[in-house]
């Protein structure tokens, strides 16, 4: 049985994906860091051979600790997916604060790092994994109003593209989805006229559901994504061709 270790996994996009590789059974490890009654909500959603780990992806002692955890708990991790990420309330550059831009890049792309660097030694050991990191199509092509957001996840884009050729030779695949507009927490403040105008930009006319990064995180894991990696996956509806 395959373990996969989801960071910032007890709501949205990452709590989605735990169900998917819970139900295609897989041994899943649901981390969160401040949702805890929604993650052992997922666990008792998704019965066995699921985990919960709280752990802050800021801090790198604590992301070695959730590796460290899931290998102790399963015995392996096949698949890692750098999940857990923050935003911004859109704004203007100069009205960033130094705060706000500190905090944003610890979790968007410091937790990243951490959590790959923690994993790296056990795959390379055995000489097999999968790595999927979540950055943005903003991330690909920058957005008017999220240059924090967007400088957090074009790092996480050239990060993965580097570490694909490094690890390469381990039989290591990294690679990363970019979602566009995703109907998740960070659209809460998103009013129906937004929204309208959102779909409207989007060739395939709709809004992206979770399931949509879920389905794309599981064929990256699996035995039919074995010669991908380096690849940016664009899942936006088209909203942004590269």
């Amino acid at each position: 049985m395959k373990t996969v270790l989801i960071t910032g996994s007890s709501r949205g996009i990452g709590a989605e994906t735990a169900r998917k590789f819970a139900r295609e059974g897989w041994q899943v490890a649901i981390n969160y860091h401040l949702s805890e009654e929604k993650a052992y909500a997922l666990q008792k959603e998704l019965g066995e051979n699921v985990i919960v780990l709280k752990g802050d992806v800021s801090d790198p002692k604590q992301c070695a600790k959730l590796v460290e955890d899931t290998l102790a708990a399963f015995g392996g991790l096949d698949a890692l997916i750098c999940n857990a990420g923050v935003s911004l309330p859109g704004g203007l550059l100069q009205d960033c604060s130094d705060e706000d831009w500190n905090r944003i890049f610890s979790v968007n792309t410091n937790g990243v790092f951490y959590a790959v660097r923690a994993a790296l030694p056990h795959m390379i050991q055995q000489q097999s994994g999968r790595i999927i990191t979540i950055s943005s199509m903003w991330g690909q092509v920058g957005g008017s109003c999220e240059v924090a957001y967007s400088a957090t996840k074009g790092a996480v884009v050239a990060f993965t593209k580097a570490l694909a050729q490094e690890v390469g030779p381990s039989h290591i695949t990294v690679n990363s989805i970019a979602p566009g507009v995703i109907q998740t927490d960070m659209m809460a403040f998103a009013s129906e006229e937004v929204l309208d105008m959102l779909r409207e930009e989007t060739p395939l006319n709709t809004i992206g559901q979770p399931r949509d990064i879920a389905e794309t995180a599981f064929f990256l894991a699996g035995e039919g994504a074995g010669f991908i990696t380096g690849q940016i996956i664009g899942v936006n509806g088209g909203m942004v061709i590269v």
